[in-house]
């Protein structure tokens, strides 16, 4: 009878350990292929312009909080622009198709913290051209202290109309509304203000809220909150469930804080939701399904693989699918890298074999 008990128990323990293998992240290596220059003060976040006429020539905004510029750069690495003079200018994103008068234009917007505003340009023939009407790009008016200081921004672009929004996080918030959400609107004189439409997004009353990303087509915005979670909601301040949380995810596995998030995309409605874990020496990067779970949408768990950067304590980073000439032929990951005061970048190979669906389990993939 014991002999019984005993097979049955290392049956048992192999089918746990079969599972648990099956459902742990691949594990791999990454290193940059280049990396750019390294900026005055302290680099912070990326964000990535597509150069749709001639994507070699697309273009990476980063910016320095610490000397207050936002600078820009080529695929190689190289400085091509600076901007000075902003009062510590966090995180960035990039927008396509703002209608601005009888034209539209794509769009960069940072957060200036101690200036408690947005800053906008238009990217035109390659070089940024600021728009953001100075008096009417306040945001968090009405709070105090900490809670009125901008820091993570993502900017959503609904795809039934074309209406942009900038959805921002902040240094300190309650434990409901911590985000705020704003509308751009072009003003009869050629700038652009913003339009507070909502405030929500919990917090677990832990640390931060910085990192934020949107995914456009598929309408949700994911945060992290630092030390707890990735959480996800609607993007769409119009839609009915706008203000309910949809998902939970990444609250476990982490040791630094959860930053970067960006969205890498292999199809429709597949691909990663892309979270850096922040680590000293070696940030690691967590790829998550995109699309969710069979049946169950907003299940993004377990993470599909986890991978080791060689970045020191990343910050913020962006990612694109879009091929970006022979360098990138599948997308780029641009980290930010604290050491050298710079961002490093990833040539991306595509995790997705033909015909693969994601069920949350290991996926047998390779990246390069």
């Amino acid at each position: 009878m014991m002999h019984g008990r005993m097979l049955l128990f290392a049956s048992v323990v192999g089918v746990c350990a079969a599972v648990c293998v099956a459902l742990a992240p691949a594990v791999h290596h990454w290193k940059p292929i280049t990396q750019t220059a390294s900026v005055a003060g302290d680099a912070d976040d990326p964000a990535i312009w597509l150069n749709r006429r001639d994507p070699m020539q697309s273009l990476i905004v980063g910016t320095d909080k610490r000397n207050g510029a936002l600078y820009v750069f080529s695929l190689d690495g190289r400085i091509v622009q600076t901007v000075e003079g902003l009062k510590r200018p966090n995180n960035v994103d990039i927008e396509y198709g703002l209608r601005l008068g009888s034209r539209r234009v794509d769009v960069v917007v940072a957060t200036e913290r101690e200036a408690q505003r947005l800053r906008i340009w238009a990217i035109e023939d390659g070089r940024l051209r600021e728009i953001g009407h100075p008096e009417r790009t306040r945001v968090f008016e009405g709070e105090e202290g900490d809670r009125t200081l901008p820091m993570g921004i993502a900017l959503y672009r609904r795809p039934r109309d074309g209406a942009i929004w900038a959805i921002v996080s902040r240094k300190a918030g309650p434990t409901e509304g911590y985000l705020w959400q704003y509308r751009l609107r072009a003003e009869a004189d050629g700038k652009v203000s913003v339009q507070k439409v909502r405030e929500f997004g919990r917090f677990s009353g832990d640390g931060e809220i910085e990192a934020v990303a949107v995914d456009d087509e598929l309408g949700y915005v994911f945060y992290a909150d630092e030390k707890y979670g990735i959480r996800k909601y609607h993007a769409d301040p119009d839609h009915p469930d706008a203000n309910r949380e949809l998902a939970v995810f990444g609250t476990a596995g982490f040791e630094g804080d959860r930053e970067g998030i960006a969205i890498y995309r292999t199809g429709s409605r597949s691909g990663y939701i892309v979270c850096v874990d922040q680590r000293e020496n070696d940030s690691i990067v967590y790829l998550y399904p995109r699309e969710g779970t069979a049946g169950a949408p907003h299940r993004h768990e377990p993470a599909l693989a986890m991978i080791h950067s060689s970045a020191d304590e990343t910050d913020g980073l962006e990612v694109t699918s879009r091929p970006l000439g022979t360098r990138f032929p599948h997308g780029l990951l641009v980290m930010m890298n604290s050491k050298e005061r710079n961002f490093l970048l990833y040539r991306w190979q595509n995790l997705q074999t033909t015909g693969e669906t994601f069920t949350g389990r290991r996926a047998s993939n390779q990246l390069k």
